[in-house]
């Protein structure tokens, strides 16, 4: 598929799916005869955990070890227990971020709609 149609599922820009491409962390999997980009799914998936990612305030070169682990880990090739191990651990400790991240998220949302509510009463008792 071509960009567009990937800006439309992945509710992604295009010029953040080119930076993406520049930076090395989700390359399209071919180009047309004209130079265009070309995703398969596999891209779009990929383009999908960057995406829950970001607003986690993970970086790049997080995203882009998350997405080595998860490659090694559905490559399909045999692991030895270390490696296994080892990319499972990494896992753990992204899925373990990931939660402290919602969690203060989640803290900060109850701020803004504690304040929220404050001026929705002040507006209340501002009413004649």
């Amino acid at each position: 598929m071509q960009i567009g149609e990937v800006v439309a599922r992945t509710q992604l820009s295009q010029r953040t799916i080119r930076h993406y491409d520049e930076v090395g962390l989700v390359v399209p999997s071919a180009r047309s005869q004209g130079g265009f980009r070309l995703y398969t799914e596999s891209d779009v998936a990929r383009l999908m955990v960057i995406r829950r990612m970001k607003p986690l305030g993970f970086t790049l070169e997080q995203m882009q070890e998350l997405l080595a682990v998860t490659d090694r880990l559905d490559s399909g090739e045999s692991l030895d227990d270390s490696e296994r191990q080892s990319l499972t651990s990494s896992l753990r400790e992204f899925e373990h971020a990931a939660q402290q991240r919602c969690d203060e998220l989640r803290t900060q949302l109850e701020r803004a709609e504690e304040f929220a509510g404050s001026l929705r009463f002040r507006l209340i008792a501002c009413q004649p």
